[in-house]
């Protein structure tokens, strides 16, 4: 017999053995828990050790009055109502430019000054329509002299008198012509009794504000219509925005409304909703809306980015504490509860915060229970377990 082949007391033996092996992996892998094995195979859920589940506290799912919250992007605008465009009155040349951007200015203060051949022959028009009325008088008045010693008959007076309502007539007309010029009543009326015509005029501010624009350098040649200089007061401004046409039906005139300035930081500001478009934009597909606010400091300056919420009135809605909620892939989730000391991430769609609670838009149904508080942790513990 071969003593190197093996006998089949030895294959037995071995076969035996296998068999064992086999049998307590086998024992092994049932003895295994169901949860761990699951909580490997899904990584939205996690499962904590008693002691830690303390840290979290979960509550069910219910309605609560919340206000509807629309957020929108909008930014700070100089009020309509509180600006003036200034331009030219006459064609002229720009001979001095006396204020720049940013600078304060009153009522009635020069911002530049025009020198105009178009005033000039406005000035010598006055002149001698002035010269016409008074001499119109004083044949106005001698007739009436010679009407008195029966040497003229009324006739002649009436055909004075005539002509002085015509001449007095002219010299209105260019008062009035100089005025449109930009002249002011002190000057014309400093023209018509000393005589000595001004060179160029000046470009008055009609109001106190800042000038937020200038359009016009030294030298320049400018026109009736060409806008030279804007002046705004700031002491209240616009806060602007669109809202989607889709949700424009929700807002009204009077809504209140908060508003964030990112590059003031502080609390935000208050105000009301004073005007909702009543067209749409073709090419946004958006409403227009707006707010006034008080800037007495003048830290809202125009162009700004502001963020606008628009409280509507509150409604009884399914919602959970802001608390419970996770960003994750760009997605809000919450942990939903499914055995003890088991929670699945659930993504979840929800409204903006409104008085720390959210809207539950599409997700868990009521009743179900939450983690309210610690969910930022309980998702650290999730991403710490799907590493290891």
């Amino acid at each position: 017999m071969d003593r190197t082949a093996p006998s089949f007391t030895h294959i037995a033996i071995a076969c035996c053995l296998a068999l064992a092996l086999s049998a307590c992996g086998k024992k092994d892998e049932a003895a295994a828990p169901p949860a761990a094995a699951e909580v490997a195979q899904d990584p939205m859920l996690v499962s904590v050790q008693p002691a830690m589940a303390a840290n979290f506290k979960t509550g069910k799912l219910g309605s609560a009055e919340i206000s509807p919250v629309q957020e929108i992007t909008g930014r700070i605008d100089a009020s309509e109502h509180r600006v003036s465009r200034i331009g030219a009155a006459v064609t002229g040349r720009i001979t001095e430019v006396l204020v720049e951007v940013g600078d304060t200015v009153r009522a009635g203060q020069p911002l530049a000054r025009i020198a105009s051949p178009e005033l000039t022959q406005a000035q010598l028009a006055l002149l001698r329509a002035n010269a016409a009325s008074s001499l119109a008088s004083r044949a106005v008045e001698r007739a009436r002299q010679l009407l008195a010693a029966d040497v003229i008959g009324s006739a002649e007076l009436q055909r004075r008198e005539s002509e002085q309502a015509v001449a007095n007539a002219e010299l209105r007309a260019s008062s009035d012509q100089l005025r449109l010029l930009g002249m002011s009543a002190g000057d014309i009326q400093a023209l018509r009794s000393q005589g000595t015509l001004a060179a160029g005029m000046s470009v008055l501010s009609p109001r106190a504000g800042v000038v937020i624009e200038r359009a016009v350098s030294q030298g320049q040649v400018t026109q009736p219509g060409n806008p030279l200089f804007t002046v705004a007061d700031l002491d209240k401004v616009w806060v602007v925005g669109a809202v989607p046409e889709q949700t424009a039906g929700s807002v009204e005139v009077g809504q209140s409304m908060e508003i964030t300035v990112p590059a003031l930081g502080g609390d935000p500001l208050s105000g009301k909703v004073v005007v909702v478009g009543a067209t749409v934009q073709p090419d946004t597909r958006t409403v227009a809306i707006r707010t006034e606010v008080d800037n007495p400091r003048r830290a809202l300056k125009p162009q700004m980015l502001a963020t606008m919420r628009i409280s509507g009135a509150a409604q009884k809605v399914l919602a959970l504490p802001a608390t419970a909620v996770v960003r994750e892939n760009d997605r809000d989730h919450v942990f939903v509860k499914t055995a003890e000391n088991r929670y699945r991430l659930t993504p979840v769609e929800l409204g903006p915060t409104s008085g720390g609670m959210r809207a539950v838009l599409q997700g868990p149904r009521e009743g179900t229970e939450v983690v309210t508080e610690g969910a930022f942790h309980l998702n650290n513990e999730r991403k710490r377990a799907e590493l290891e």
